[in-house]
């Protein structure tokens, strides 16, 4: 080898497992002249509640006391008023906890990948949905598990036949992964009996659930259904540290996505082991912007969620409308009753990454293939749209682009 070629030196094994996300990949497009994009589920800048984070900061750093507080290290676990502030919010949604069962982390993503390294050894099984969150499989597959699958709209497996197929992985099932509500990608939402029958699934596999919970306060239709740690919470006579469910939570969709604040809700043995991890991360989550979150949360959560569905509402009816005129025949999609997504199905000979290179270059839209949401690479034929950020005027125009490339 010449030795004045550079070269890269022997990285751990997990190195060869990570691959650059797709939706951030896209995010690079945005800026494109014409570009009319249905790729990241990003919220829209004009509901972030930029003059009260200005009044936040100004009282934070005027302020002697606060100001040393916010610029300092702080414990781990996170500022406690806003980990009282969530403890309120979660008993709100039928989850009676205290400050000691909440961790914040930085967004749920972090939440994800903690959780990923407190319960993962390699071999070990992970049982997700399919499709499933893209941002959980990166999370999961730095410590190289198998996937294995739970379809809860059809019925899942025996509780005997998973652990068999993670026994010839040379593993154990360690824990279920869903997001439940208006779910990324797919836009659906588990009924009460699909999630009893979850935890059902999870008591049989003595596996903890990991609920990604991102999207929840985005109900724009339909009968709210409980989340699933409130419902084991209440199978356990109210006690959560009973729980097998491990909530996480973000703001990201609700205030604003810059401050990286998310939490993770769980009994008490399980969130001091995650304090440990963070210990060994990043120290703590930036203090400033959990005091300055902590300020939105009190002040405007209720009014910021009510304008988020006034917002995406409409984006999501002039999507579903646009698709029903554009789209040629053999394309399904899902009407979800909330969150920022629709997924669609095309004929079986579709391939979603080939298609997206033509609608980029050649129809100026873009979109998410499906199959970066498949842990085992399935899903070719499917894409996934988000309505977050373009005008309703916008989406009627990207759909029917998206027809004439399909239909060419």
């Amino acid at each position: 080898m010449d030795p004045l070629m550079p070269t890269e030196p022997r990285y751990a094994r997990r190195a060869d497992g990570m691959k650059a996300s797709e939706i951030r990949e896209l995010l690079k497009v945005l800026n494109r002249p014409g570009i009319i994009s249905f790729g990241g589920g990003i919220p829209d800048p004009v509901l972030f509640p930029a003059d009260e984070a200005k009044e936040a900061y100004r009282a934070i750093l005027t302020d002697p006391v606060q100001m040393a507080c916010g610029l300092q290290y702080s414990v781990s676990e996170g500022f406690e008023p806003l980990r009282e502030w969530i403890a309120q919010h979660m008993g709100l949604l039928g989850v009676p906890c205290k400050p000691d069962n909440i961790v914040i982390t930085s967004g749920s993503q972090q939440a994800l990948e903690f959780l990923g390294k407190l319960f993962l050894t390699e071999g070990d099984t992970a049982i997700v949905e399919a499709p499933t969150y893209l941002g959980a499989l990166q999370a999961f597959s730095a410590y190289e598990p198998h996937y294995d699958t739970i379809t809860p709209k059809h019925g899942n497996r025996t509780p005997q036949s998973y652990v068999e197929a993670a026994a010839k992985q040379g593993g154990s099932v360690k824990f279920l992964y869903v997001v439940p509500d208006f779910a990324n990608p797919s836009g659906e939402t588990l009924t009460r009996a699909q999630r009893e029958g979850l935890l059902d699934l999870a008591g049989e596999l003595d596996a903890p659930i990991f609920e990604d919970t991102a999207y929840s306060a985005l109900r724009f239709e339909g009968e709210t259904v409980p989340c699933i740690q409130a419902i084991d919470v209440a199978r356990h006579g109210g006690d959560i540290n009973r729980s097998r469910v491990i909530y996480c939570g973000t703001f990201s969709k609700t205030l604003t996505p810059g401050l990286r604040i998310g939490w993770v809700c769980a009994a008490e043995p399980i969130v001091r082991r995650v304090v440990l991890i963070k210990q060994a991360s990043d120290l703590n989550t930036s203090n400033i912007n959990q005091m300055v979150m902590h300020r939105l949360a009190e002040r405007t959560y209720t009014t910021q969620v009510e304008k988020a569905r006034a917002l995406y509402r409409p984006r999501r009816d002039a999507m579903h409308e646009a698709l029903l005129k554009h789209m040629p025949a053999g394309v399904t999609w899902t009407k979800p009753e909330g969150g920022l997504f629709i997924w669609l199905t095309l004929p079986p000979h579709f391939n979603g990454s080939k298609l997206l290179k033509r609608a980029v270059e050649e129809f100026n839209v873009a979109f998410v293939p499906g199959s970066a949401f498949f842990a085992g690479g399935a899903g070719a034929n499917t894409i996934r749209l988000s309505y977050s950020l373009p005008t309703e005027a916008q989406i009627a125009d990207g759909v029917a682009r998206l027809g004439k490339l399909l239909a060419s």
